[in-house]
């Protein structure tokens, strides 16, 4: 016997009647409405509404573009679609920022949405972070009972529904992933389907197939469907259903969910719909489109309308319901236009989310503590972390515990806390640095690691998409506090695939921050405040300074910081402060990590240690343009320093703006150096050594600029 009854029909055909009529009317007043693109769900209600209204408020979705019906049916109204349909103001996913049905949600009542974009399938991997999220959660290592409020960290999630007892109420909570059958082809959602079925994880991937890309249809463009491709990942359970069928499509994904919720293990639904709307309001069906009515013939309405007969409703009732939604949206539709748009200064909002680390902090040279190499300071940090703060993790490649990292930056760690929260990944640094999103939705902190700055390339496309965007997009919702680290830069013949600087990339990235240190301490205390910090940072840390093999790099060992201290982003140090000269020519060097070295190594040579001010940055996004500008002023000439390569790069980004701010007090052009402008950095010690900037070299640039 079937478990359907006469109200989860009302509610069900209601929720279809109300997503029909909404993209009935956008169609009517196309003109209006489509200044922006939107899609709609039409003839993909079913199965939609079906899964909608099944999840419970501890549950975490990631709808798609065209999953409007399912939002309606976690209890959004018209109204709240449409304020995102015109971009309102008070559009409550992003304050007007992005595209119809790209929803983030943080409401009490509701499933939880963070935020994702719109490149297709790249929500796989932000939600099945979630689900690793709740996997460790649910381990011996995590709290057992409800989770409280971290001095510094604050957490507003309610840890007790990972609890034994959740699982055995069968109320343990899910993670929703909603895909396009199109979007599986996608590597990134390889990588989420690997992970989730090698950790286990209570995921649910909802695949609504209409048999369409845009333009392209299934036959042009893959070699079997979601259900055959899901047999590849072995523990990956998968069905195929009618998404146009209610009943069928209430009752398949009951089953799944109570399964997942009991027995935290991964599901695949792939439902087969028709796509009976457009692709977009941009891209218009019948431009390609020759199998419409094939399609309409599936049209989910007439089918939930006569399961509505045939379980007692009457004709009458039914079109109540019909002429009520019509009603509702008209009605929503016309306060939606007069709704409020966002004003400018509306722009400038949720960039990022407010940092307590304001103010250097704590003791940074404790007496009777030994100098240490800059690579232990950063262990030692993410070791004082892990231990006080049960919701820190570490993975990536090789960190885990017969490793510790191929720099042995997680010696120990592995041993000391745990393989459930240090931990070795497949090779996938998309995931790697995409799963961070959904760790930190569930109020966990993830530190993870990138082997080598070369490597970072397949996981540029989820820190842009998905890391950086997600506190803007979902107007402040949802920041995500991550740590990414980044081995970089060139010594020892590392050759062309371990050597190479990347900055003037991730600075093109807003909404991240961005440190590359040049000693051990600084390391340390930004580690510290990285970890304290809401949003994403990035800590590029440079290999060569790791052990101060390279000669000249002493300097980058420290007395190691105490426990307590904190060094904050966008502070920068003057580590060789001179005074104004009127009659002595005088330079400032602006750079940072290696470069910070080559700098004062070059300056003490040369017997210039009181014509050269020397500032590092310690940070590059926030950026101390203060200080910078104040010592240019001072000094009249600048040479900025960096191991990129200097064309087109972030250093020569900053000697235009220092030109720009300080042009009526230079006495010479701001110049630059960096390596030489090739591809890549060969493997031969001699060619490497003829790429990379150096003392040497760096001291014949600052004759020709004193000089000028």
């Amino acid at each position: 016997m079937s478990n359907i009854t006469k109200e989860i029909l009302h509610k069900a055909f209601a929720n279809l009647c109300t997503a029909k009529a909404m993209a009935e009317l956008y169609e009517a007043n196309f003109k209006q409405v489509s200044k922006y693109v939107h899609a709609t769900s039409r003839g993909h209600e079913s199965i939609q509404i079906a899964l909608g209204m099944q999840l419970l408020p501890q549950d975490y979705a990631f709808p798609y573009y065209r999953d409007d019906a399912m939002l309606l049916a976690f209890g959004l109204k018209p109204y709240d679609l449409m304020l995102q349909l015109l971009a309102k103001k008070d559009d409550p996913f992003s304050g007007g920022r992005t595209y119809y049905a790209h929803p983030s949600l943080r409401d009490i009542d509701k499933p939880k949405i963070p935020h994702q974009s719109s490149a297709t399938g790249m929500q796989a991997i932000p939600a099945t972070g979630v689900a690793l999220g709740f996997k460790y959660r649910e381990s011996e290592t995590f709290f057992e009972e409800v989770n409280t409020a971290k001095e510094n960290f604050e957490i507003d999630y309610d840890a007790s529904v990972h609890s034994r007892d959740s699982r055995l109420r069968g109320n343990a909570p899910i993670v929703v992933c909603s895909l396009g059958d199109a979007s599986v082809t996608e590597g990134e959602v390889a990588e989420a389907f690997q992970m989730a079925v090698l950790k286990k994880l209570p995921i649910l991937y909802l695949v609504q197939d209409n048999g369409w890309d845009i333009s392209a249809n299934a036959e042009e463009i893959r070699a079997q469907d979601a259900f055959e491709y899901a047999k590849g990942f072995k523990g990956l359970e998968a069905i195929t259903i009618d998404g146009a069928n209610f009943i069928e499509s209430y009752e398949a994904v009951e089953k799944v969910i109570a399964t997942i919720r009991k027995e935290r293990r991964p599901f695949l639904i792939h439902a087969k719909v028709p796509l009976l709307n457009h692709h977009t309001s941009g891209v218009r069906m019948e431009w390609y489109r020759d199998d419409l009515e094939e399609a309409r013939s599936r049209d989910p309405y007439p089918v939930l309308k006569q399961q509505m007969l045939d379980h007692g409703f009457s004709v009458e009732e039914i079109e109540s319901i019909e002429k009520e939604c019509r009603a509702t949206v008209e009605t929503d539709y016309h306060l939606s236009l007069q709704a409020e748009d966002p004003k400018p200064q509306d722009l400038f909002t949720h960039d990022f989310a407010p940092t307590p680390i304001t103010e250097e902090k704590g003791e940074r040279t404790p007496k009777g503590a030994e100098k240490v190499v800059m690579v232990d300071c950063a262990l030692f940090a993410v070791e004082e972390l892990m231990a006080k703060h049960k919701e820190c993790l570490l993975y990536g490649q090789d960190v885990g515990a017969r490793l510790g990292g191929v720099f042995r930056e997680a010696a120990t760690l592995a041993q000391k806390f745990g393989d459930d929260r240090v931990f070795n990944t497949p090779i996938q640094e998309a995931f790697i640095v995409g799963s961070t999103v959904g760790m930190s939705a569930v109020g966990l902190k993830p530190i993870v690691e990138v082997q080598f700055a070369d490597y970072i390339w397949p996981g540029l496309n989820q820190l842009f998409t998905e890391v950086s965007r997600s506190c803007y997009l979902s107007n402040g919702k949802w920041p995500v506090s991550m740590i990414l680290r980044v081995p970089i830069g060139a010594y020892g013949s590392g050759g062309p695939y371990h050597s190479s600087s990347v900055e003037s990339i991730v600075t093109n990235i807003r909404g991240i921050k961005i440190a590359y240190p040049s000693n051990g301490a600084d390391l340390k205390g930004l580690m510290k405040a990285a970890y304290y910090d809401p949003n994403p940072v990035i800590i590029l840390e440079h290999k060569g300074l790791y052990w101060s093999k390279v000669p000249g790099t002493k300097g980058a060992t420290s007395v190691e910081p105490a426990e307590d201290y904190v060094l904050p982003f966008g502070k920068a140090w003057v580590l060789q402060e001179i005074w104004k000269q009127e009659n002595v020519e005088t330079l400032t060097i602006v750079t940072y990590g290696m470069g910070v070295h080559w700098a004062y190594n070059a300056s003490g040579e040369m017997g210039l240690r009181n014509q050269v001010e020397i500032i590092d940055l310690r940070t590059l996004f926030p950026l101390d343009e203060d200080t910078i500008m104040k010592s240019v002023k001072k000094t009249g000439k600048c040479l900025v320093v960096t191991e990129e390569p200097s064309n087109n790069s972030f250093a020569r980004a900053l000697a235009g703006k220092i030109q720009e701010e300080c042009f009526r007090f230079l006495d010479a052009p701001v110049m630059t150096i960096g390596s030489e402008n090739m591809p890549a950095i060969p493997l031969n010690s001699i060619l490497e050594e003829t790429m990379i900037p150096s003392t040497e070299k760096v001291k014949l640039k600052i004759n020709e600029l004193l000089n000028y």
